[in-house]
């Protein structure tokens, strides 16, 4: 219970820090009607636990002291949740995952690396209706090797080649970025030029297809390629608690797997 009393503050103090309005009560409407503030602290918070929604609710209601962190004397509806997750766009969560991973500290090194979350979670009546094509969900997560912290992530339900994807991450993240580590599946002559462009040493493995490639490999730290294995530690870290995706639709799950990673973020910085 007291670390998870820590994390609620730190939660509900990082959703205060984000907002506009952080002096704005916890139901400005009356009982029906919660603060912004209040809805991105119990969404993180939601995750952190770990429980369908409906458990959730109770699991709540039986942490008074957790309830007391939030103002509030009882647990939202359960259904409330599901509405809050559609009034947060990606754009906003990118920020919020942005600024969990400052919290938790850049050390300027990261990895890149790629794994999958399952999503068959919902019916396969659901899943043949809205096309699924795939049952993981492809998840790619830039990860900073000191701390720990998740600078980046990128989702996709379809099959798409880790070059194109490691250079669009590594765009949106270029100005903090000293090195890059990556396998060889991210060994893309135009990753690899972007990088040098924006003065950062790309650390990553060729495929070994010559002598001279061979000969590449072989002058890469081993010391600093090592730490690659960061990103492996840190998807660990989001599925200890198992690999299965809650929410039903590909953007709720695009927006449960960023609120993973800010949860991640910020348990890092409390630690």
């Amino acid at each position: 219970m007291g670390r998870l009393r820590t994390l609620a503050r730190t939660f509900r103090d990082f959703a205060t820090n984000h907002v506009e309005e952080p002096d704005e009560p916890v139901a400005p409407d009356g009982a029906d009607g919660y603060a912004k503030s209040t809805k991105i602290a119990l969404l993180l918070f939601k995750e952190e636990v770990n429980k369908p929604l409906r458990q959730f609710e109770d699991y709540l209601n039986e942490m008074p002291g957790i309830l007391d962190l939030f103002d509030l004397e009882k647990s939202p509806d359960h259904s409330s949740f599901s509405v809050w997750d559609d009034e947060f766009p990606m754009q906003e969560l990118r920020r919020l995952l942005r600024r969990s991973a400052e919290q938790a500290g850049l050390s300027g090194t990261a990895s890149i690396d790629a794994s999958g979350f399952q999503r068959d979670q919902a019916s396969s009546h659901y899943r043949n209706r809205v096309g699924y094509s795939f049952n993981a969900m492809k998840t790619t997560l830039l990860v900073d090797t000191d701390s720990l912290a998740i600078m980046d992530a990128h989702f996709t339900t379809k099959k798409a080649y880790d070059g194109y994807i490691g250079l669009q991450v590594f765009r949106r993240n270029a100005e903090d970025l000293q090195a890059l580590l990556a396998d060889k599946m991210y060994s893309w002559s135009d990753l690899r030029e972007a990088c040098r462009d924006a003065s950062t040493r790309p650390v990553i493995k060729r495929c070994e297809q010559n002598a001279l490639k061979k000969a590449h490999n072989a002058r890469i730290d081993d010391e600093v390629y090592n730490q690659r294995s960061m990103s492996e530690t840190v998807f660990a870290m989001l599925k200890d608690d198992g690999d299965e995706i809650r929410s039903r639709s590909w953007h709720g799950q695009f927006r449960e797997l960023t609120r993973k990673c800010i949860v991640h973020n910020l348990t890092q910085a409390a630690s």
